[in-house]
């Protein structure tokens, strides 16, 4: 949907943004053996890996996924079992889908830019092709090598040998970047065509569905939101004896110590019985005591 569309576009244009200023604030290859390898890969594959698991925890069909219990009473066939197979599979697909716009969108633009990608390989790179420092041994020449990415640590006499190595490791990063953008986009558009010639609906059946199931969502918060402060209202009268809100209040309860300190603290959801749960220390007291007590008349003027 155009929702999820922008949203998706909203996410990679701050992972750009983030990436650049990232880059330009933190990144700085240490430009040393054994040690550009790991610093290139750790701001490769650590931010997208971080965005990667953020994604998946601020998907809200994720906790649905994690925290959604089969009834007890519910009969469990193989029939059943194969269609929660099925839809926890596409869940699943939906929710990675959502999850890697940000790591991918991470991974695409820290190739293009190269820099990366230049501290992690450039010891690795056979320089020999270009006939620079012929007379000396492998070790030396990786030490060579790792200086590349730094200009002000390479002799005078390897500038050009330096420019070739790292126009062609930017061509290799920048190629690398935009094959991995080239086979997303093919996936993406792939997986809709084939997730819609699989739909048991027709094109406007489907956009009736989703219009259904998003307003039912809207309706239920909206719903779920005026039940639970109408519920809570009746608790917080019972405390204190009025309804907030109320222009004509003729007296309030003054809660005794004992009160404060019940409802005061820390507290956990508490199952009171089969089906039904306390949700706060409030909600406890109100339910098991009685509304009795000091009550203060207020003077109407």
């Amino acid at each position: 949907g155009k929702e999820v569309v922008i949203a998706n576009a909203i996410i990679a244009i701050l992972t750009i943004g983030g990436q650049q200023l990232f880059s330009f604030f933190t990144f700085s290859c240490p430009c040393h053996v054994g040690q550009n390898l790991i610093y290139g890969l750790a701001f490769l594959g650590v931010p997208a890996l971080i965005l990667l698991i953020v994604g998946y925890a601020l998907n809200s069909q994720t906790w649905r996924l994690v925290m959604g219990k089969r009834p007890h009473f519910e009969k469990v066939t193989s029939s059943n079992r194969l269609l929660k197979c099925k839809l926890v599979c596409f869940v699943l697909c939906s929710i990675t889908g959502r999850a890697l716009v940000a790591p991918v969108t991470w991974l695409a633009v820290t190739l293009i830019n190269g820099s990366y990608y230049i501290c992690a390989v450039s010891e690795y790179v056979p320089v020999y092709y270009y006939g620079a420092a012929p007379n000396v041994t492998a070790t030396e020449r990786r030490k060579i090598l790792a200086t590349f990415p730094c200009s002000q640590l390479v002799p005078p006499e390897l500038t050009r040998v330096r420019d070739e190595v790292i126009l062609l490791l930017r061509y290799q990063s920048q190629v690398a970047g935009w094959l991995l953008i080239a086979v997303v986009v093919i996936t993406v558009f792939l997986s809709y065509c084939l997730a819609s010639c699989f739909s048991p609906l027709s094109f406007l059946h489907f956009r009736y569905w989703s219009s259904y199931v998003h307003n039912e969502q809207e309706l239920f918060d909206e719903a779920a939101e005026q039940h639970s402060r109408l519920y809570a209202m009746q608790h917080v009268k019972k405390f204190f004896g009025f309804v907030p809100g109320s222009e004509n209040v003729k007296e309030i309860r003054i809660p005794s110590l004992r009160e404060w300190q019940a409802i005061s603290g820390l507290a956990f959801l508490k199952r009171v019985d089969e089906e039904h749960y306390d949700y706060s220390l409030l909600h406890d007291w109100a339910l098991k005591e009685r509304a009795n007590g000091k009550y203060l008349r207020i003077d109407e003027d």
